[in-house]
């Protein structure tokens, strides 16, 4: 683990500019699209691309052609493949030492004044959507007005942009600049917006934009009730509302070929399907250092494969070019074996998951949720657990035990805290589960709630890759009298789970521990151990359930962090909040900070090795993906 800062330090208060000078480039494009253009199907590459498009610096100048080829889980894999292509306005991106920086997606400029309470960006001009329709203002204030500002389709916005409590504001300037506006200072929102974009109700998630000429027709601000219920009828949903969000069957790039983006690909052959297909999009509005449009690669295969045993089987076999998701080190020896055959090498990556045990402390379940609300046991728990042996049986000694914390590399690391309640000690575990209550056992050895029911926890997972870990942390469990009893489930199952609140117990890659700010909402149990708490505080007690005295502190930290004057003022709060949510135990971490296995083909070039994994740096594009390419035959 590198011990260097991840996250390079942003001027709040510059001007950025990231378009190409001048407009004197002859600009290149792949044969693909040259056929196209010369069948009259296309308009010539200066045409399609804007005036001074973005520059990506690619770590070779590559050559054009090719399929990438992959493995996904089914229809829920949706994350996966999203993250080879998102864009944001701003996003992060690896500079040569791996550092993650902000770099400008699709704009020729932004600025932030003096108090950080406005956010000022100018759109690229001649940006254009996938299907050559302009990108333009007009788009931005059908995001805000329509979609972002109309309760039917974002009943609730979320803190992250309305700091205190006071929604952002927009004002348009002229066709291409626009000015985000807050009523306080926000110094964290640049690094919100290349995490997050402006959210949920789409996949991708495009900052600021969603293409009006297309997604008006199915907007309760211009479709009447009867077309947004044929609307609806067509595409098989319950109401039209159904047709937006990441799983919707209209903003759901994975689900609809028809979709404009302004992503580097564009969806062929959607989900469900044996192969998923991604084309290029002929309008992406960036190019390389040379003057040829990105990305190099024509298209993205995702294969489906429906156990670890295939996946393992086609990666032995050659047919994954570029894969980390579901690479894991659990078969690393098996991997390092197979390089020859397979014609690939691993490309490692820095992990900065902490894989964890996270309890509902929401559950329906009182007698339950009052075992976890009791520090003892949550103590317990922690302290029964052998991460340095599942560590070596599972990850071939090549994580590290940690605890659900910042990780290091964070500006928010500490030691102390990687640590808390991570030594080994069953005796100690026993004890405190005793002086919990908890003594009275059953027939078969395990520990009797006070309800007299035995003190079982049904732990959902949702890759079965895990089962071996899975089974060794119920052993450490029965080991302290308390049954623990793995399911692992699909994953559209699971996110339903957690989503309705009915789930005991979960196994996840805990993420967001790098740079905390850019999505605070996990260790404020958002999606995780308290979701119901999240949305009570989300939505002024209007929903969900009232957190503990504790959770509350939280929230609270976080209403100041968004506020204040200053990043290190903010860095404060946010220090503040992760020390409460580690010492606290509500989530229990295992095993992290290990090494990240990418599988890539010996005939794909461009990846970078040491890169750090998070889903603040949106994962593998942090890599920058169409700067990609593949060997041609």
């Amino acid at each position: 683990m590198n011990a260097k800062n991840w996250v390079a330090a942003i001027a709040l208060a510059a001007l950025s500019s990231t378009a190409m000078a001048g407009s004197a480039w002859a600009f290149q494009e792949a044969p693909m699209l040259t056929e196209m253009v010369e069948a009259g199907t296309l308009p010539p590459v200066d045409e399609r691309l804007p005036t001074n498009p973005t520059v990506v610096e690619a770590l070779s100048v590559g050559e054009y052609g090719g399929v990438w080829r992959r493995a996904y889980s089914g229809p829920g894999d949706r994350w996966g493949p999203t993250k080879l292509m998102e864009e944001r306005v701003l996003k992060w991106t690896a500079d040569e030492n791996g550092t993650a920086v902000l770099t400008p997606g699709y704009i020729e400029s932004y600025s932030v004044n003096e108090d950080s309470t406005e956010f000022t960006f100018t759109l690229l001009e001649g940006l254009k959507w996938s299907d050559g329709m302009p990108v333009t203002t007009e788009d931005v204030e059908f995001w805000y007005n329509d979609v972002f500002l109309n309760p039917a389709l974002v009943p609730t916005i979320d803190p992250t942009f309305a700091p205190g409590g006071v929604p952002l504001e927009l004002e348009v300037q002229d066709e291409r600049t626009f000015t985000i506006k807050f009523a306080q200072p926000y110094v964290y929102f640049l690094q919100i917006l290349a995490k997050d974009s402006t959210g949920e109700p789409s996949l991708d998630r495009p900052s600021f934009l969603f293409p009006k000429h297309y997604l008006s027709q199915y907007n309760d601000k211009y479709a009447s009730q009867e077309e947004l219920a044929a609307a609806a009828e067509k595409y098989n949903v319950a109401a039209w509302t159904d047709l937006w969000g990441s799983k919707g069957a209209l903003t759901g790039w994975w689900n609809n070929p028809e979709l404009p983006v302004i992503t580097a690909w564009k969806i062929e052959t959607p989900a469900p399907a044996e192969t998923v297909t991604m084309v290029r999009n002929p309008y992406y509005y960036a190019v390389d250092q040379e003057g040829n449009q990105l990305p190099y690669i024509d298209r993205i295969e995702h294969r489906l494969f429906q156990d670890p045993e295939t996946l393992n089987l086609m990666v032995a076999q050659g047919q994954i070019d570029m894969q980390a998701r579901y690479m894991g080190l659990d078969n690393y020896t098996f991997y390092k074996e197979n390089e020859e055959r397979g014609g690939y090498h691993i490309v490692p990556g820095l992990d900065s998951n902490v894989w964890s045990l996270v309890p509902n402390m929401n559950t329906t379940d009182e007698v339950l949720r009052g075992l976890f609300e009791t520090e003892a046991v949550r103590h317990a728990m922690s302290i029964a657990v052998d991460r340095e042996l599942i560590n070596e049986l599972t990850q071939s000694g090549l994580a590290k035990e940690l605890q659900t914390a910042p990780v290091m590399g964070s500006p928010y690391y500490s030691e102390e805290l990687s640590t808390h309640w991570t030594e080994y000690d069953p005796d100690l575990a026993n004890e405190l589960l005793d002086e919990a209550g908890l003594s009275e056992r059953d027939g078969a050895g395990f520990r009797l709630r006070p309800d007299g029911q035995r003190f079982s926890l049904v732990v959902e997972a949702n890759d079965a890759a895990h089962a071996k870990t899975l089974e060794l942390l119920a052993e450490n469990f029965a080991d302290v009298g308390i049954e623990f009893l793995p399911r692992v489930i699909d994953r559209t199952q699971w996110d339903n789970n957690r989503a309705n609140n009915d789930f005991q117990m979960h196994w996840i890659p805990f993420d967001r521990l790098t740079y905390v700010p850019a999505d605070p909402r996990r260790i404020m149990g958002s999606d995780g151990y308290a979701n119901q708490s999240f949305k009570w505080y989300n939505t002024k007690g209007a929903e969900g359930m009232e957190p503990s005295a504790e959770l509350q502190q939280i929230y609270d930290l976080w209403d100041l962090a968004s506020q204040s004057v200053s990043v290190e003022v903010a860095d404060d709060y946010v220090s503040q909040m992760a020390e409460i949510f580690v010492n606290q135990g509500w989530v229990i971490g295992v095993y992290g900070a290990g090494t990240v296995v990418n599988i890539v083909s010996d005939k794909m070039h461009n990846v970078q090795a040491n890169l750090v994994q998070d889903d603040i740096f949106r994962g593998v594009g942090l890599a920058r993906t169409q700067q990609f390419w593949i060997e041609q035959d």
